[in-house]
């Protein structure tokens, strides 16, 4: 069991670096004795897990990793049911589509459909996001009461750009707008220049809602018209998915 927890513990490490770590980093950063880190990368480097890098001193994720990762997506039901409404909304409406689930305090891309424009938001599948600093996760904390969205909260709330709410009280009156208008607004908070429109998806089992829908959307492209028009497809987008 130990070994088994050190080599997921690795593998998360990894998948968290920006570029490939050294020996000496995965067994100082693990707190793990040199010799067993040595070990546990080569057998994961054998199975595909873990490759190393051009100089051969560092490693990274390997392709086995891609599989799995795909194949969880692959076979998510929400992300089926999901999947070819937000194709029909992002050729609709050239704009980005994201769906989204909240993984304590963070929120994690499940799917994309990428804007036709050639000024285009991305985030990769299994791109983390802190959930105050997203309309995807604004609309899954305000499905919450806040005893239970303070509890999840990291005591600091940091900050993405100048607009990310890093005040807790602040937040929390923003969550209640959210509930009240019934979906969520990114206002530049998680980048400048962009403005996210995101619902919760309720599937009406009694659960509290994990995933949410969004439109992504460059502000040189809004005006409040098309703003309504996008929520309203948001809205209706909804109701067909938890259908």
């Amino acid at each position: 069991m130990k070994s088994a927890e050190r080599a997921i513990l690795l593998l998360e490490y990894l998948s968290a670096a920006k570029e490939p770590r050294a020996l000496r980093d995965v067994a100082d950063d693990l707190e793990i004795p040199r010799a067993s880190a040595y070990a546990l990368l080569m057998t994961l480097v054998h199975r595909g897990w873990v490759e190393p890098d051009a100089t051969g001193s560092g490693f990274r994720l390997g392709i086995r990793a891609l599989r799995v990762g795909a194949s969880y997506v692959e076979h998510d039901d929400v992300v089926q049911r999901a999947h070819r409404i937000m194709d029909e909304m992002s050729q609709e409406w050239g704009e980005t589509v994201h769906l989204a689930r909240l993984d304590a305090h963070e929120i994690v891309y499940l799917a994309t459909c990428i804007s036709r424009h050639s000024l285009a938001v991305v985030s990769r599948p299994g791109r983390r996001l802190p959930c105050w600093g997203t309309g995807l996760g604004k609309a899954l904390l305000a499905e919450r009461p806040w005893e239970e969205v303070d509890a999840l909260l990291p005591e600091a709330l940091s900050a993405r750009t100048v607009n990310t709410f890093t005040d807790r009280e602040a937040l929390r009156a923003e969550l209640k707008a959210v509930k009240e208008r019934d979906y969520a607004i990114d206002e530049q908070e998680s980048t400048i220049g962009l403005r996210c429109f995101a619902v919760a998806l309720d599937f009406g089992d009694g659960a509290v809602p994990k995933e949410a829908l969004s439109f992504s959307v460059p502000i040189v492209r809004l005006d409040p018209e098309r703003e309504r028009d996008l929520v309203a497809a948001l809205l209706d987008a909804r109701e067909r998915i938890v259908r």
